[in-house]
């Protein structure tokens, strides 16, 4: 059990990995990445709110809509409770630290349409299925949890990473025509490119 756990743990932040494997979140990915300081403060807030939305996601679809036949809700209702976390985080940010809230912008109520979020919930519900033979999910609770807190640290390690290097480019000869996005396109392929390595990582 421990080591089923630690291999979903480590394979969900560096094989797994939201941006560099499934290039899921791009959008505040690229947009908020221009520090350090910014970038971990996002980082942070996506892990929390995987934490919570996976988990929650996997009760509700286990427990009340796969029984009563309603897994056609899955979509709307995993929606509403990433909406719903992301508000509460939002306003606690807010409050207690409004330099980080005002750094993040509009991309911290926009974490709600992270598709790194959603993707996760769907992903989980891949994991989770029924064995025909005892009628029992296969995974639990404590799975959602592992995969939800190393999906958000693969996530904040990417948005990180990226953070350090776009400060250091800003004293970097960048080439004209690949100044901003361009440069940053190409660092986020070596980067992907980079964790590939882990692809055969077995423990």
């Amino acid at each position: 059990m421990m080591e089923h756990l630690i291999n979903l743990f480590f394979r969900s932040i560096f094989v797994d990995n939201m941006i560099f494997a499934f290039f899921l979140g791009m959008c505040s990915y690229l947009a908020v990445s221009k520090n350090v300081k910014t970038s971990f403060g996002l980082g942070a807030a996506v892990t929390f709110v995987l934490v919570v939305t996976v988990p929650v996601d996997y009760l509700l679809q286990t427990k009340i809509l796969d029984p009563l036949g309603l897994s056609y809700l899955s979509f709307i209702l995993f929606i509403a409770v990433i909406a719903a976390i992301v508000q509460i985080v939002e306003m606690v940010v807010e409050k207690y630290s409004p330099s980080l809230y005002g750094a993040l912008g509009i991309f911290l109520p926009l974490i709600a349409v992270n598709c790194a979020i959603m993707g996760a919930s769907l992903f989980m519900q891949q994991r989770i299925h029924m064995d025909p033979s005892n009628s029992q999910y296969i995974g639990n609770v404590i799975d959602a949890v592992v995969y939800a807190l190393g999906s958000g640290l693969g996530w904040m390690l990417a948005i990180v990473s990226m953070g350090a290097i776009r400060e250091k480019m800003q004293y970097c000869d960048v080439p004209k025509p690949l100044k901003g996005l361009g440069i940053t396109f190409i660092t986020v392929g070596l980067m992907a490119m980079a964790m590939m390595c882990f692809a055969g990582l077995k423990i």
